[in-house]
């Protein structure tokens, strides 16, 4: 889910500023050709794919740790009850009822 949102923030963001330099240089009277508005247009989606990667590979980081983190977790626990239970049944085996 957070993955998501990262992604949500990065194309709002992108958006946004995309959308204000338009404004601004619709506001501006400029002598520039097509020819270079289609070079700014895709130097600025080069950045925001950047942007949107950075976010994915951070974001794909903290769910490696995480998913490592819980399984050691549970390796852990799960030793330490399997000890636990075979510790019990010799106990139990050594002392019949």
């Amino acid at each position: 889910m957070r993955i998501k949102r990262q992604f949500l923030a990065v194309f709002v963001t992108a958006g946004l500023a995309l959308g204000s330099s338009g404004a601004w240089a619709a506001s501006t009277p400029r002598q520039d050709s097509a020819k270079q508005d289609m070079k700014d247009a895709g130097h600025e989606t080069k950045q925001a794919a950047k942007d949107a990667g950075h976010g994915v590979k951070k974001g794909t980081k903290k769910a490696y740790h995480k998913t490592k983190r819980g399984t050691k977790k549970a390796w852990h626990k799960t030793k330490s009850t399997t000890k636990g239970a075979a510790e019990g049944a010799k106990e139990g085996a050594r002392q019949p009822q």
